[in-house]
C-alpha cells in the first residue's frame, strides 16, 4: 500500500486532546513509525494535566485501514509476526491505560488494526458510512493477538466475531450501533457539534470513577487473554501468510494452500 509515510499528530483544544491519524492517501494505514508516534502522543497527553478527554480520528474521511501490509513483506519467520503483534498490543495497551477517557470518531473504514484501535477506545461515535471489518482470512492470512481476540470477543461475542473473520464481510454502522459497539450514528453535518457535546459530557463526570472503570475493564480483558504466541507463529510462519502478502502487494487474488 502506498501513500507516503504518514504521521500521527495531536493537539489540545481546551481540555480535550485530538489525535489524528494522517495518511489519507492510504486510508490512514498505519506504518511502524505511526504506531510509535501514537505512543508518543499518548505519553504527551498523559503528561499534560489540563487534558481531561481524548478524541481519536482519521484524516480524509477514513478512520484507519489497518496496518500497511507492504511492511509484512520483510517478515521471514513466525517470530516476526509475534514481534509485530506485541508492538500492536503495546500501543493498544498504552491507549487503554491512558489516564483520560477516549472517544473514537469513525468515518469510513475501521479495518484490521483500525478496528482494534477503535475497540481499545472507551466510546465510539460513527457516521452512517462507517464500516467495521477484520478481513484477515481474505487478505493476508495472518491472525490476531490473544489480547485483540479477547477485546473484540468482549465487544461482539464469539459468534459475531467468528462471522466477522470467517466471512470477511464488514459490519455496517447500523449493526454496530444495534450491538452497542458504537454509542451513536451521527450525520457528517452534525459531527463536530456532537463530538463537542460528548466531550463535554465526559468532562462533567467524576474523573476517578472513569479512570478506575477503564482500568477494571482493561484488567478483565487481559484476564481473558491467554498466551497465544504459538498461534501467532503458526499463522505468520505459514506459507499462506507469505503468499497472502505477496498477492496483496501485487494486487492479485491469493492462492491458499493451507500450509
Amino acid at each position: 500500500m502506498t501513500g507516503g509515510a504518514g504521521q500521527v499528530t495531536w493537539e489540545r483544544r481546551g481540555t480535550t486532546a485530538f489525535i489524528t491519524f494522517d495518511r489519507p492517501a492510504a486510508r490512514n494505514a498505519m506504518t511502524w513509525a505511526m504506531y510509535e508516534q501514537l505512543g508518543a502522543a499518548l505519553d504527551a497527553i498523559d503528561a499534560d494535566p489540563e487534558v481531561r478527554a481524548a478524541v481519536l480520528r482519521g484524516a480524509g474521511g477514513c478512520f484507519v485501514a489497518g496496518t500497511d501490509i507492504a511492511q509484512f513483506a520483510d517478515f521471514t519467520t513466525g517470530d516476526d509476526g509475534v514481534a509485530y503483534e506485541r508492538r500492536l498490543d503495546a500501543a493498544l495497551d498504552r491507549l487503554e491505560c491512558l489516564s483520560v477517557p477516549t472517544i473514537a470518531v469513525i468515518e469510513g473504514h475501521a479495518v484490521g488494526g483500525g478496528l482494534a484501535i477503535a475497540a481499545a477506545c472507551d466510546l465510539r461515535v460513527c457516521t452512517p458510512d462507517a464500516r467495521f471489518a477484520m478481513p484477515i482470512a481474505r487478505t493476508v492470512g495472518n491472525c490476531l493477538s490473544m489480547a485483540n481476540y479477547a477485546r473484540l470477543l468482549m465487544h461482539l461475542g464469539p459468534a459475531r466475531l467468528a462471522q466477522l473473520i470467517f466471512t470477511a464481510e464488514p459490519m455496517l454502522a447500523t449493526e454496530a450501533h444495534a450491538r452497542a459497539f458504537v454509542l451513536e450514528i451521527v450525520e457528517p453535518a452534525g459531527l463536530e457539534e456532537r463530538i463537542t457535546a460528548r466531550c463535554g459530557q465526559l468532562l462533567a463526570m467524576a474523573p476517578v470513577t472513569l479512570r478506575v472503570t477503564r482500568e477494571a475493564i482493561r484488567r478483565i480483558v487481559r484476564a481473558v487473554a491467554a498466551e497465544g504466541d504459538d498461534l501467532l507463529r503458526q499463522a505468520y510462519g505459514s506459507h499462506d501468510f507469505h503468499e497472502g502478502v505477496a498477492a496483496f502487494v501485487a494486487r492479485r487474488a491469493p492462492r491458499w494452500e493451507g500450509r
